[in-house]
C-alpha cells in the first residue's frame, strides 16, 4: 500500500474541489487486492450481505465487514480521514451549511454513536456477468461525511469487460452530466457520496452527484468500498 502521507495531497484537493472526484493510482499492491478477493467468502469477516436485487439495487451483492475490521483496512479509514475533512469543511463553509467535521476519525465515530450509527460501513462489493449497480448515495444516518473511497481489486479488460464506474451531477436547472471513469486494479477513487459545492455568479451552489456501476459484460468485478461514518443498521 502507497505511504497516505506521501499522496500528492494538493493536486488530490484541487481534483476534489474543481471535479468531486480523484483517481490515486497505484494505492494499493496487486497481492493486497487478491488477499481481499479471497477473503470473500470468510464467514467470520462480516457482519450482513446484501443481494441487490432483493432490494431494487441492481444485480450483485455485497457485505458489511464487522468490527473490528481488518488492519490494512482499519488503517487506510483512519489515516485517510484527517486529509479529507478540511475538504468536507471547506465545502460546507462555501455552502453555508452549518456543520464542520472533527480532525480525527475517532471523533467523528464518537459522533456517530451519539445517534445510535455503530454499525461498520466498509463493504466488499463482488459482481458477475449482467451485473450493475444502480446510481444512489450512501448516507445510513443523520450523521454522515460527504466523501468516501472505492478501491478497485480487479484489472478492466482482462478480469472482466464493461463495469465502468458512473457519476453523474445534477445540476440546478440543468439536465445531469454522466462521468464514466474505469481505474485500473489497485487504483483508489475518492469522491462525493452526494453533493459538491460549484461557484456560480452569485457564489457557491450545490451541485448533487450519484455514483453507480454500468452492466459487467464479462468476468468478475470485486470492489471495496471504505465510507466513514457508520449505519443504524
Amino acid at each position: 500500500m502507497r505511504n497516505i502521507g506521501l499522496i500528492d495531497w494538493d493536486f488530490a484537493t484541487r481534483q476534489m474541489h474543481n471535479k468531486g472526484f480523484v483517481i490515486i493510482p497505484g494505492f494499493l499492491e496487486s497481492s493486497e487486492c487478491e488477499n481481499l478477493k479471497s477473503n470473500y467468502d470468510s464467514p467470520d469477516a462480516y457482519r450482513k450481505k446484501v443481494v441487490m436485487a432483493r432490494h431494487r439495487f441492481g444485480l450483485g451483492e455485497y457485505k458489511y465487514f464487522d468490527y473490528p475490521l481488518p488492519s490494512l483496512l482499519q488503517h487506510i479509514r483512519t489515516g485517510l480521514y484527517p486529509y479529507l475533512a478540511p475538504i468536507a469543511n471547506a465545502w460546507f463553509s462555501a455552502l453555508r451549511i452549518d456543520r464542520q467535521f472533527p480532525a480525527t476519525h475517532k471523533e467523528l465515530l464518537q459522533q456517530c454513536r451519539a445517534y445510535h450509527q455503530e454499525k461498520a460501513t466498509v463493504l466488499i462489493l463482488k459482481y458477475s456477468e449482467g451485473g450493475y449497480n444502480t446510481l444512489h448515495q450512501d448516507l445510513y444516518g443523520d450523521v454522515y461525511f460527504p466523501i468516501q473511497t472505492v478501491l478497485f481489486l480487479n484489472e478492466p479488460e482482462e478480469d472482466f469487460t464493461g463495469g465502468e464506474f458512473v457519476l453523474t451531477q445534477q445540476i440546478p436547472r440543468a439536465q445531469s452530466k454522466a462521468i464514466v471513469l474505469k481505474p485500473r486494479k489497485g487504483d483508489m477513487l475518492i469522491f462525493t457520496t452526494n453533493f459538491k459545492p460549484e461557484r456560480g455568479t452569485k457564489g457557491y451552489y450545490r451541485v448533487n452527484m450519484k455514483h453507480g456501476v454500468s452492466e459487467i459484460h464479462s468476468g468478475e468485478r470485486y470492489t471495496l468500498g471504505i465510507i466513514f461514518h457508520d449505519a443504524l443498521s
